[in-house]
């Protein structure tokens, strides 16, 4: 029988948990609700909440409902404008990390810093954040390219929530080259910390590792990475059913966590596998 060691941190973190007990709760007290863009990034999640009657709106024209969600991750300051504009009740779900790292970007732009972001453009959080600054802002995702900033008087940095604090540290590193004045504000959140340095080090003691969440998830994804850097298997699924029998031979000890949106279903699906192998 394989030996299994899931992390203690898998599943769910404060932001998430918080974001889907209050959809579920708004779902009880209105006749129609809408979620602007996905709530979380679980698809299987996403489709409980629709299940519940929690459409995906990704405009706020597209909202017709009654009430509308905002999306743990936030949305932008002009999204949130609209919202607000159109009359319709608003259950604020973002992650209050996510709030903190907004207003961190709106305070050094207001101080006229050159704001670094240290993120991925791409995130529908990280493009939360930018729209709250009034000023300069570039997003970096790694050293390579803060190398490439112009040197400016006055830098200031916020990250990511779900950024490696290795990574912010090495952001932090450059851009300490390229000015006399530095304000660092760091927005990652402590679960994230925590998530990836338990699956490294869970990494380290096993032959093979799963890492269980959306394949449009930030952090999942990034932990799939780290434990990749160890010189691990890793294999990043969805669910159960992509699971491969083949990769457990010659497996006696196996490795499993999951991203921070990654419901506890999934989880426990998965599990049940492992312990028929």
């Amino acid at each position: 029988m394989i030996e299994i060691l899931l992390a203690k941190s898998a599943g769910f973190c404060f932001g998430v948990k918080r974001a889907t007990q209050m959809a579920f709760d708004a779902a009880d007290n209105y006749q129609s609700l809408q979620s602007l863009g996905p709530l979380i990034h679980s698809p299987q999640m996403v489709k409980k909440l629709e299940e519940r009657g929690i459409r995906v709106c990704r405009l706020v024209e597209e909202a017709d409902g009654e009430a509308i969600v905002v999306r743990s991750h936030g949305v932008t300051s002009e999204e949130f404008a609209a919202l607000k504009g159109c009359g319709k009740t608003i259950v604020d779900a973002t992650c209050p990390f996510v709030t903190k790292a907004q207003k961190y970007a709106a305070e050094l732009s207001r101080e006229g810093y050159l704001l670094v972001l240290v993120g991925e453009a791409h995130h529908p959080e990280v493009q939360g954040i930018v729209s709250y600054a009034s000023g300069e802002v570039v997003v970096v995702a790694n050293p390579v390219e803060a190398a490439e900033l112009p040197i400016n008087k006055n830098i200031g940095i916020v990250a990511q929530t779900t950024q490696s604090i290795e990574n912010f540290r090495a952001i932090v590193g450059v851009c300490l080259e390229k000015t006399r004045k530095l304000k660092i504000f760091n927005t990652i959140c402590d679960a994230t910390s925590v998530r990836q340095e338990e699956a490294v080090a869970i990494a380290e003691q096993v032959d093979l590792m799963l890492v269980v969440g959306g394949y449009n998830s930030a952090n999942t994804t990034r932990l799939a990475g780290l434990c990749r850097e160890q010189g691990t298997q890793t294999y990043h699924v969805e669910t159960a059913g992509e699971i491969d029998p083949q990769w457990f031979r010659d497996v006696r000890r196996v490795g499993l966590t999951a991203g921070a949106s990654t419901p506890q279903f999934l989880i426990d699906e998965i599990m049940a596998i492992l312990r028929r192998f």
